[in-house]
């Protein structure tokens, strides 16, 4: 008996211990692996619903939201509660690919009407309870629950697809607010048994990259109380800067023709029997009759689905990320909501690296802002530097901390062209004083990078600076006014600045050769919601701004200002032979230069 007893104590010992470590466990301010909460085979997986306030698929009634979760057992078992990683998403159930003639044909005049283009259906998949696995690894040993949602119109999720509408913010709002103490969850799709989130503290952040990243701005923007922290990472911002560029009709980088009525049928994968309604009320009238495919001028619909003009009731901790070279959804996206966000006095951070789509920040800068913000630890994450850049030839895990972006030190510097752009023009701080007009001919077969490389070309200008002798940082946004005339009454325009030579080598980085660039329709050039048809032979001002970037350009290289038409990756195809006149005199470039004026005269002596 007396060894039973000794037995018996040493389990209930053990058992208490367990218990007492079942919990979040904090080191240098983040939230460690807890051994207790680390076993898949004890996680509690459901799926659930969330009744949202409205309807969108026309069926009268209120459209419910697919929920997973995933929690700890000690959420059941010992009643710990704990706060909640959100990401949302459409994509969850399929999507439908490259299928053909999904993307718009690109080859047409500017101004005409495109050729009609072919709409194609979803075919839904997808496992129940498990409607992603994302995150979920990262965060629950951790100390988190994690939880997966449908968008509206996708996968088991009520609703329409509206891209960028509304209901895309409504959605996971009401999914927050259910997690905070509402009474709007369903163990069922249809039915009236309500479920509790009784394990949630209440407290949630959100994450997700590219559309998972948009959602979680889009839920800060309704100002819901319990979002307390975002981590968006190379998210759509803006509709129009997705699809448009300066009222040019311009695709995103590797998706040549998509536009936003491609974008829904890509993700349209909810109930079959509520697309044709969906089709007919969003697709083919709200968003047919908006998007504007031959104007490309910014309208009431696209700052509908402009997430910088819904900031105002934001109140989650922002941590932002991007790549400086995504040219699919562009860093300016990322840029203009942390401008924004600091400027409402919000506590913004942000990390940017020098590869392409995606790229999550470090593990440690999520950890912090999620402890802080989440499990309400005091770890001073709000004084850490606010941007966090990956530096050329570094590791995505090793950013190098800067004060803020643009880097505090930058100053703008101006540079002017001179005469030779056909071979290679000059890039000076100094302004001719000789009128100087120089002609490219249009050729939309012939890609950027060719006309970069090219020695000699009818095709583009090129105006160069003299060989670095020492390094130049760039940090913000360069700006170019071309003062131009077009022998047609409309013209693409397309700028690069670019870094010469040429690296040709296999192992080349995505850095080593285009800085940045930017495209307008010179037809825009009073305002980016009203064009106008060029009257050939006459000479337009047109202004604006290239993509954010910050770079370290090396001594030995030349930074090229290159200034052509049609891009062949991004913009539409016309017949070659339009031709433009750009007046040297009345086109600039201005640089964002750490050091200013100082560092450009020591660079380029």
């Amino acid at each position: 008996m007396k060894r039973l007893s000794i037995s018996l104590l040493l389990a209930l010992f053990l058992q208490v211990s367990l218990a007492q470590n079942a919990k979040p466990i904090f080191k240098d301010g983040e939230a460690q692996i807890v051994e207790a909460f680390s076993n898949p085979e004890e996680w509690i997986r459901e799926d659930l619903w969330v009744e949202t306030e409205f309807d969108t698929d026309g069926d009268g009634k209120l459209d419910r939201m697919h929920v997973a979760v995933t929690r700890p057992k000690q959420t059941e078992t010992e009643g710990l509660k704990l706060p909640v990683v959100f990401e949302t998403s459409p994509y969850y159930a399929g999507t439908a690919g490259m299928a053909k003639g999904l993307f718009w044909d690109v080859k047409h005049e500017l101004g005409d009407t495109p050729p009609p283009r072919t709409h194609v259906e979803v075919q839904r998949r997808g496992e129940r309870p498990i409607i992603s696995n994302s995150q979920i690894r990262t965060w629950v040993p951790r100390g988190y629950i994690v939880i997966h949602s449908s968008s509206p119109g996708t996968g088991l999720s009520d609703g329409s697809p509206t891209v960028g509408g509304d209901n895309e913010s409504l959605a996971p709002k009401a999914v927050i607010e259910w997690l905070a103490g509402k009474d709007n969850g369903y163990k069922n799709r249809e039915g009236n048994e309500k479920v509790e989130a009784y394990w949630s503290t209440g407290k949630v952040g959100m994450t997700g990259t590219s559309y998972n990243g948009t959602l979680p701005l889009a839920a800060a923007t309704t100002g819901v109380d319990a979002l307390k922290a975002i981590i968006p990472i190379a998210p759509n911002t803006s509709y129009y800067h997705y699809y448009r560029s300066n009222g040019l009709v311009r695709s995103p980088g590797g998706y040549l023709g998509e536009d936003i009525d491609v974008l829904y049928d890509f993700i349209h994968s909810g109930e079959e029997s509520k697309r044709p309604y969906n089709n007919k009320t969003v697709r083919d009238t709200e968003l047919a009759n908006n998007l504007d495919r031959i104007t490309g001028d910014y309208n009431d619909f696209w700052a509908g689905r402009d997430y910088l003009n819904e900031m105002k009731p934001m109140k989650a901790a922002l941590l932002m990320s991007h790549g400086f070279n995504d040219w699919n959804v562009m860093p300016e996206h990322s840029y203009r909501i942390a401008m924004q966000a600091k400027k409402m006095g919000l506590p913004v951070q942000i990390y940017y690296h020098q590869a392409g789509h995606g790229g999550p920040p470090p593990m440690r800068m999520m950890n912090r802002w999620f402890t802080k913000y989440l499990h309400g630890v005091d770890n001073g994450v709000e004084n850490d530097p606010k941007a966090q850049i990956v530096r050329e030839y570094d590791s995505q895990q090793e950013p190098t901390a800067y004060a803020d972006y643009p880097n505090p030190g930058a100053k703008d510097v101006t540079f002017y062209l001179q005469a030779g752009g056909n071979s290679a023009g000059v890039l000076s701080t100094s302004k001719g004083k000789s009128k100087t007009t120089e002609t490219l001919i249009d050729d939309v077969n012939i890609s950027g990078a060719e006309l970069a490389q090219a020695t000699n070309s009818e095709n583009r200008l090129l105006y160069l600076t003299p060989t670095l002798t020492e390094p130049m940082h760039l940090s913000g946004v360069a700006k170019v006014t071309v003062k131009l005339a077009s022998s047609k009454p409309a013209a693409n325009l397309s700028v690069w600045l670019v870094s010469l030579p040429w690296n040709t080598a296999d192992n080349a980085k995505i850095y080593d050769n285009i800085i940045t660039r930017g495209w307008a329709d010179p037809q825009n050039y009073k305002s980016i919601s009203k064009s106008e048809p060029l009257e050939p032979g006459k000479f337009y001002s047109v202004s604006f701004d290239l993509q954010p970037d910050d770079q370290i350009i090396p001594a030995g290289q030349q930074i090229g200002l290159m200034i052509f038409s049609s891009d062949k990756e991004f913009t539409l195809h016309p017949q070659p032979g339009t031709q433009l006149t750009i007046d040297l005199n009345g086109t600039s470039l201005t640089l964002p230069v750490v050091g200013g004026r100082k560092t450009v005269d020591g660079a380029m002596k």
